[in-house]
């Protein structure tokens, strides 16, 4: 089967909600409450069973993650450069800052599972428990002076880093849950995926497209073409396995993610171009990802 066929029922589900959305008559603060479930419920309990339930080898994973560090830093230099390549107000360039390192969670686990099953998940799971942070705390400096809020409960706080840091630790330990806890947590894993991408196809919006369409574009061009070119050389130079390289070249290619949306509007940045470069790079996202993938494998 081609990757695209893989693909597509991935992004089928976002176009499903946002079709939902529209029709279903469920109100904003409902899906807003999804959302708040998902990010701390069952995203976490996707993670944990992948990750608790698998052989880490560090050495191995190393250069994967190097290269992962490689090109989100390269991501946000080139983010930061938008600074002085346009005149925006700085809350637009604090908020458009994001688009060029931040990550949908969602889809790439969605995707990593649909090619490569639970090693895929566990896999770019790992890679991205070992990016958030990074991630996090530039995407909370750059924004800090629109808003009040503290970078350590961020961090510290953050669902995704838990998990990933408690599945590690337990697969490391040789520990295992008692058989109705893992069995619970097996549950939630399988109904995050589903339920998360509904809910990143409810939170589209196209209504800015023209608010600060130099930023907005440039954002999306380094997201979805400069950093995957990127991730390939890298992971190319390195020499990575065809599994690590796969997932790299997936994580470097995802859309924006949208918790950088929330994290503008909480802290006063411009939550309109957010909103756009989240929307735009997962539409979009559904014809590159996939030309991506087909690359790497050919």
């Amino acid at each position: 089967m081609s990757i695209a066929l893989v693909i597509l029922p991935i992004f089928a589900l976002i176009l499903l909600g946002t079709l939902l959305k529209r029709l279903s008559g469920v109100d904003e603060e409902s899906w807003r409450g999804l959302e708040r479930l998902i990010y701390f419920v069952f995203f976490p309990a996707l993670l944990f069973h992948s990750l608790s339930r698998t052989h880490i080898d560090f050495d191995a994973a190393l250069p994967m993650l190097l290269t992962g560090l490689g090109v989100t830093l390269l991501g946000m230099a080139l983010g930061y450069l938008s600074k002085f390549l346009f005149h925006d107000p700085p809350k637009v360039f604090a908020s458009a800052f994001q688009c060029s390192f931040r990550f949908n969670s969602y889809v790439g686990l969605a995707v990593a599972g649909a090619l490569h099953g639970q090693t895929g998940i566990a896999a770019i799971g790992l890679l991205m428990g070992f990016l958030v942070p990074l991630a996090n705390v530039a995407s909370v400096a750059v924004l800090a002076r629109h808003g009040e809020a503290s970078w350590l409960r961020e961090i510290l706080g953050n669902p995704l880093i838990i998990a990933t840091a408690g599945g590690v630790a337990f697969a490391l330990m040789g520990w295992s849950l008692p058989d109705l806890l893992a069995q619970t947590i097996g549950l939630l894993a399988q109904a995050s995926l589903p339920i998360g991408l509904l809910a990143v196809g409810a939170g589209l919006r196209l209504d800015s497209l023209s608010h600060a369409r130099g930023h907005l574009w440039y954002g999306v061009l380094i997201k979805l073409l400069v950093l995957p070119t990127l991730g390939w050389w890298i992971g190319k130079r390195l020499g990575l396995p065809q599994l690590h390289f796969e997932v790299v070249l997936m994580f470097a290619a995802l859309p924006m993610s949208t918790v950088a949306y929330v994290l503008a509007v909480r802290m006063g940045g411009d939550g309109r171009i957010t909103a756009t470069q989240v929307a735009v790079t997962t539409l979009l996202s559904m014809l590159t990802l996939p030309v991506w993938l087909a690359l790497a494998r050919g």
